[in-house]
């Protein structure tokens, strides 16, 4: 089928497509949205040729075409429920978290988030999990201040600060 010549019809004008292709950010749906805009302008008719042009396998666009003859651009371009494991902290408890880290007092150990997740939110939640979510997912770091040294004359870090905004 597809080494010969294709036979699809494509509802989208060329110009509506080429908007779309050009504002697509993901990397698969533009190739997807390349295809179709070949097609549509006639610039490719055969099967193997489209294959060459794109750098995807014929059964890949042929795969493609299929979801386009069946749901159109929504079923193309629509991504599939990832069937991975759900994340166990809520979305809520999440964005609460973020708002905390961002405020000066925040928090100043995992420990302590935590115990926080488990009074508001009454989620038990590993040191880990929340070490990475904290660290890697939200980019945040716990608000610890650096110790001082026992020598350091009182009044020198406020005077610093006050001759450092000048």
């Amino acid at each position: 089928m597809m080494s010969g010549k294709i036979k699809i019809e494509i509802t989208e004008s060329e110009t509506f497509l080429l908007e779309l292709l050009k504002s697509e950010k993901n990397a698969k749906n533009q190739a997807k949205l390349q295809v179709l805009y070949w097609l549509k302008t006639r610039q490719v008719e055969s099967g193997g040729h489209l294959a060459g042009l794109s750098g995807h396998h014929q059964t890949t666009i042929s795969r493609w075409l299929t979801k386009y003859r069946n749901g159109g651009l929504e079923e193309l371009l629509g991504r599939k429920e990832g069937s991975g494991k759900k994340g166990i902290i809520s979305t809520e408890a999440i964005a609460s978290l973020k708002e905390e880290l961002k405020d000066n007092e925040g928090f100043s150990s995992y420990k302590e988030i935590q115990k926080w997740l488990k009074l508001f939110y009454e989620q038990e939640i590993s040191y880990s999990a929340i070490h990475k979510l904290v660290r890697y997912k939200l980019k945040a770091k716990l608000k610890v201040p650096r110790p001082v040294n026992i020598k350091q004359k009182k009044g020198v870090k406020e005077e610093f600060k006050k001759n450092f905004q000048k």
